[in-house]
């Protein structure tokens, strides 16, 4: 999809269709808009191997470049990629995709995100038996 096309229906059923398993878990987030200085605050996002969701009140244009650097929170291997803007919903955040990655870094955030979402099972399988009991 270009920037400058207009057509939401990319936003309409995002949940329903991730491409890739996600996981919040991540520290240490910063995150630069190519071209200008200003630091970005943001709030802790999910992470997949294929892009991230960053809560932010900052509205980017589609196609924009971020520059992001992160540390996954299980592993504690840090991670630096450029992503583009692919949606934005003002006052919630941005979704990236990851357009320059290394492999390496990919396989990390893949085994962060198996790891984190077999801790979240194993929890709620844990709940769940308690609620039985």
């Amino acid at each position: 999809m270009s920037a400058g096309k207009n057509d939401n229906s990319h936003s309409k059923n995002w949940n329903s269709s991730r491409l890739a398993p996600r996981f919040s878990s991540l520290r240490e987030l910063s995150v630069s808009y190519e071209g200008f200085s200003e630091a970005i605050v943001t709030r802790p996002p999910d992470v997949s191997a294929r892009g991230m969701f960053i809560n932010t009140s900052r509205k980017f244009p589609e196609g924009a470049v971020l520059n992001v650097n992160f540390r996954l929170a299980l592993t504690g291997i840090e991670i630096q990629s450029r992503c583009e803007v692919r949606y934005c919903l003002p006052e919630v955040g941005v979704g990236v995709e990851f357009v320059d990655i290394s492999p390496e870094s990919v396989r990390a955030i893949e085994e962060e995100v198996r790891l984190g979402n077999g801790r979240s099972a194993k929890r709620k399988s844990r709940t769940g038996s308690k609620l039985r009991g």
